[in-house]
């Protein structure tokens, strides 16, 4: 598998990055996880405007999924070829109902699903093109999902946006890379079931059991060294910040 960093910005892109937004590809399948502020933009760096073959949400909030708006744009205005045919989206219930109401004036109450087939997330396992993929609810404000996806007997975990919760070690379990969300920093903010800070981030990787941590989704106010240098405290794997544009193979 192959991921690529499209976005990593937590909370409102930075002078470096968009917000979450992570490409994985394997057997010419492309999954993104996730689409924020100025994640569409980016991507087009990477790969064609309509080359994707299904996109997960992980959340509703605007820093994982406003770019969609955008991105609706692309698709059911396209002036070569007509309209693109619906593209999975994998998301929290709601989804549909969200994006049209964050883009104010679609066509139609139902525009956005004639571009996007929304599936509503819920905890459990299902095989996505060349992958298999196992989700699983974490603790956030709004209704949120961590993803596994495993591909040729090597996985991949992404937190999403979560607080300290056991399913995150479930599907951390043993993972090649973990892609973990690192928002908060430790003895400053604690505000349980919103985020993580670097030392909650590095003790979950431990333990899972994770073989490598990429910590993600640090805000631009917050010192993305010091929070590696936590997590470092606890996590003895290799481990590194997030940077737009870096590639993994996995």
């Amino acid at each position: 598998m192959k991921l690529t960093v499209v976005g990593c910005s937590g909370s409102f892109p930075s002078a470096e990055s968009a917000c979450s937004s992570y490409l994985v590809e394997a057997d010419g399948f492309r999954l993104l996880l996730d689409m924020g502020n100025g994640a569409l933009g980016e991507l087009q760096r990477h790969i064609g405007l309509y080359d994707l073959d299904a996109i997960f949400l992980s959340h509703l909030h605007a820093d994982h999924c406003i770019d969609m708006c955008g991105y609706f744009v692309a698709r059911y205005y396209r002036h070569e070829g007509g309209r693109c045919a619906a593209l999975p989206v994998y998301a929290p219930d709601g989804a549909e109902q969200r994006l049209t109401t964050a883009y104010a004036d679609t066509p139609s109450d139902t525009s956005m699903s004639e571009v996007f087939d929304f599936h509503a997330l819920k905890s459990g396992s299902f095989d996505l093109g060349p992958f298999h993929v196992r989700t699983e609810k974490v603790c956030h404000p709004v209704e949120a999902y961590g993803i596994r996806i495993e591909h040729g007997g090597k996985s991949i975990t992404y937190s999403g946006d979560t607080g300290v919760c056991d399913e995150l070690d479930v599907l951390a379990d043993g993972t090649d890379l973990f892609l973990c969300e690192a928002s908060f920093t430790y003895g400053k903010e604690d505000i349980p079931g919103l985020h993580l800070n670097g030392r909650e981030a590095g003790a979950h990787a431990a333990r899972a059991g994770a073989r490598r941590l990429v910590l993600t989704h640090i805000p631009p106010w917050t010192d993305g060294e010091r929070n590696l240098a936590d997590a470092r405290a606890v996590y003895d794997g290799p481990s590194e910040l997030a940077r737009a544009g870096a590639v993994y193979e996995v």
